[in-house]
């Protein structure tokens, strides 16, 4: 079916089989998605607390935005315990010249990563670290083997429950991926990922990308992990380049073969002299050797040769003591939800960023001379 057909389907916006939203109680609003606000929810009768998620109307002039319809299509066909369910959709009733409004109803999660890793009180402990990157990996291979791409991997969008269980959230930008031919490459978009996250085949205009580019996220998440900070703070595309140059060696096609036919290869600077420096740049953070080696086969410069969910899990990153553990007796001691201690209802603007496209504030919890250090580096 067409984008126009899926929207002149859903031109009303009535979702005539869907409930009211009125069975929800709104408690407090908790974010900003990538198409919709979010609320935290108490169901009236079951009591059951919710994350309601409104899709945006506003500018929509031709119907149901596609993006909330991929996201809808996408979520209903994952059910995974590292992916964040989708109960079900509840509208509003339309009146007048009004149309009614659409809520994705989700699980509710206590916690993000972002939040989690912003707080200096938060302490995670190296198995626990492993338990982190091992469901987030798991969230992965599963959606990867489903032919899907989640396309906005960062910390804001791993939600993590307070019995210790992460999901990956926030579908808004995911799509279908399939195996292009020789002869029919992709034509994907590259306008996807938060800059500070965003792959360097990406920054180079590749359109014909797959699971890689969320593998690339998830190193960047995993250095996250000890650095509390992201890694690479790029205010353009061609600084954002230029940060990777400079911790992943130079970009040519001695190292990544065909990377000069890409859209901006010729036309961007790439910084020219620079060897690989991933695992020496972070082993001020990282003490751990065998999580080095594994956040360096994360940040692979050729997509081709980065490392996939699969081989990632059976790293021995997972398999040496200490052990993966448990996040619950952690989590245990942050009672109350980061997302309303980071922002009440009306101190919004750093998970507003965080959501958006544009890159989520740099956190203020290293102290200084390592903030200072952690700048100049990278």
């Amino acid at each position: 079916m067409t984008s126009s057909a899926l929207n002149n389907k859903y031109d009303s916006v009535e979702f005539p089989f869907c409930d009211e939203v009125t069975k929800y109680e709104k408690l407090t609003k908790i974010g900003q998605g990538t198409f919709g606000e979010v609320f935290k929810a108490r169901h009236k009768r079951n009591r059951r607390v919710v994350a309601l998620k409104k899709v945006l109307m506003e500018n929509e002039k031709e119907g149901f935005p596609i993006t909330a319809l991929r996201e809808i299509k996408i979520l209903q066909l994952l059910r995974h315990e590292n992916v964040v369910h989708l109960i079900e959709i509840c509208r509003t009733k339309a009146y007048n010249r009004f149309k009614g409004s659409i809520f994705l109803v989700f699980e509710f999660c206590e916690h993000d990563l972002a939040g989690l890793l912003s707080n200096a009180n938060v302490k995670f402990s190296l198995g626990e670290i492993k338990e982190v990157v091992k469901q987030l990996l798991n969230g992965l291979y599963y959606i990867h083997s489903n032919k899907i791409l989640h396309r906005d991997m960062k910390a804001a969008n791993i939600l993590i429950t307070k019995e210790g269980k992460l999901k990956l959230a926030d579908f808004g930008l995911a799509r279908a991926f399939s195996h292009a031919k020789p002869s029919q490459p992709n034509r994907y978009t590259n306008r996807v990922v938060t800059l500070w996250y965003r792959p360097p085949e990406l920054l180079l205009g590749e359109r014909n990308y797959g699971p890689p580019i969320d593998m690339w996220g998830a190193g960047c998440i995993m250095a996250e992990m000890w650095t509390r900070s992201p890694i690479m703070q790029g205010n353009t595309e061609q600084h954002q380049l230029t940060l990777i140059s400079h911790l992943c060696g130079s970009i040519s096609p001695e190292i990544w073969s065909g990377v000069d036919k890409l859209e901006f290869f010729s036309k961007l600077e790439l910084p020219k002299g620079h060897k690989r420096k991933v695992k020496e740049r972070l082993k001020a953070y990282v003490k751990d050797q065998i999580a080095l080696d594994l956040i360096d086969k994360l940040l692979w410069l050729d997509p081709s040769n980065r490392i996939n969910s699969d081989d990632a899990l059976n790293h021995d990153f997972f398999w040496l003591d200490p052990l993966p553990c448990s996040l619950q007796k952690m989590l245990s001691l942050h009672t109350q939800s980061m997302f309303e201690f980071l922002a009440p209802p009306r101190r919004r603007i750093q998970q507003q960023a965080q959501h958006s496209a544009v890159p989520p504030r740099r956190s203020a919890n290293l102290p200084q001379s390592h903030d200072q250090t952690f700048d100049r580096v990278f």
